[in-house]
């Protein structure tokens, strides 16, 4: 998935889901689709295909409902964000420590 952004047929052919499919996921906001100037082909990014991907084994594999989707999307993005805080204050702890006890030598 390293390209820029997918067109819906791409996107349906890859991962193997129905255009309705897609546009429920719209409808829920769980992916959105971008249009380019003068155009009216409907794009999605990378980070949308993963949302997607999620999305579908959650739905399929699982048996959640859109909207438990969402919500576990969205707690799943809290708690990255949360992570990268906690290595944020982490590594500025170290420096702190790393700063009072002087160079470490091996």
């Amino acid at each position: 998935m390293t390209r820029k952004f997918w067109t819906i047929t791409e996107v349906v052919e890859h991962f193997q889901i129905t255009e309705r499919f897609l546009c429920e996921l719209e409808e829920e906001d769980i992916v959105c689709s971008v249009c380019r100037e003068n155009s009216s082909t409907k794009l999605f990014a990378p980070e949308d295909l993963e949302r997607l991907r999620l999305a579908k084994i959650l739905v399929e594999e699982m048996d959640v409902n859109l909207a438990g989707v969402e919500v576990i999307l969205r707690m799943r993005q809290s708690m990255i964000e949360m992570r990268r805080q906690f290595d944020d204050i982490f590594q500025d702890l170290a420096g702190h420590i790393q700063e009072k006890l002087g160079p470490f030598k091996t």
